[in-house]
């Protein structure tokens, strides 16, 4: 598999439509649902009162892109209004997982600037435009098609510059992070990982540390408790996991989760349990 197919085979998103429309007036949206954010501006102008609180007037026809839940505000005047087709989104594994987590809290970015998704955004928008039945369930799958075509686009455009994303982009630690993602079962060594990279050992650390914010040690580390986290709410058994993900045995799976989220893993489901059910009440 390819970089980014590999790494979304783990980690897939969904997306969910919650407005299609003109905006006259203020809309907030405050992040409780645990889910990100997508909004697409059509045609008008709207300003957005992001997480830094800082406000973004936007003119031209764009997107916004919250990969994290956060607090907002869009606003839009009532003589123009703006046209928008809004959406929330989840990621596979949680609000922690490693695609998310990789990403920056806001991207805004104009619609030409995009090219690569001017089909796409096309055919949301006469689908918007239109009442056909299904209309609901085609946007949702285009808004996860959009956000696959935006990953290309940052990838293929070099525009993260740390995080794993930026690490998929570099065409040093690409191959060995691919190797990570496919196999988590290898007892991976820094030498190893440095070699799939044609790198000295040495010098593979440094880079991986400047472009992915951790060392190899520690993002093979959290790479396989993602894993984990995401196989445990799939119902899996800890001794099935344990092979899975590098580790031979349950207990020594244990340590690593421990270590890693200061819980057992029996202690983080209880806890993801009960988060869930807060946010259903």
């Amino acid at each position: 598999m390819d970089r980014l197919s590999t790494l979304l085979s783990q980690f897939g998103v969904r997306a969910n439509l919650f407005y299609s429309g003109k905006l006259c007036g203020l809309s907030t949206y405050d992040g409780a649902e645990g889910r990100g954010y997508i909004h697409l501006l059509q045609a008008g102008s709207v300003t957005l009162l992001g997480p830094d609180r800082k406000d973004l007037l936007l003119i031209r026809p764009s997107l916004i892109f919250m990969p994290r839940p956060s607090r907002h505000q869009l606003f839009a005047g009532e003589s123009e209004g703006a046209q928008l087709l809004c959406a929330t989104m989840e990621f596979e594994g949680g609000v922690d997982n490693p695609v998310s987590a990789s990403l920056p809290d806001c991207l805004v970015l104009s619609l030409d600037e995009l090219p690569m998704l001017a089909d796409t955004l096309k055919w949301m928008f006469r689908e918007a435009a239109d009442s056909h039945c299904g209309r609901e369930a085609a946007l949702e799958r285009l808004f996860e098609l959009l956000v696959i075509l935006l990953f290309r686009h940052l990838l293929d455009h070099h525009q993260l510059h740390t995080g794993v994303m930026a690490g998929l982009a570099d065409p040093r630690l690409s191959r060995s992070l691919l190797q990570i993602h496919n196999s988590p079962h290898l007892a991976w060594s820094i030498a190893g990982l440095a070699s799939e990279s044609n790198m000295s050992r040495a010098a593979y650390a440094v880079h991986f540390r400047a472009v992915i914010g951790q060392t190899p040690a520690d993002y093979l580390l959290s790479w396989r408790i993602s894993l984990a986290q995401k196989r445990l709410r799939e119902g899996r058994s800890i001794t099935l996991i344990a092979s899975e993900v590098g580790y031979e045995s349950p207990s020594a799976l244990a340590r690593a989760f421990r270590r890693k989220t200061g819980y057992s893993p029996r202690d983080w489901m209880k806890d993801v349990a009960g988060g869930e059910e807060g946010a259903m009440t």
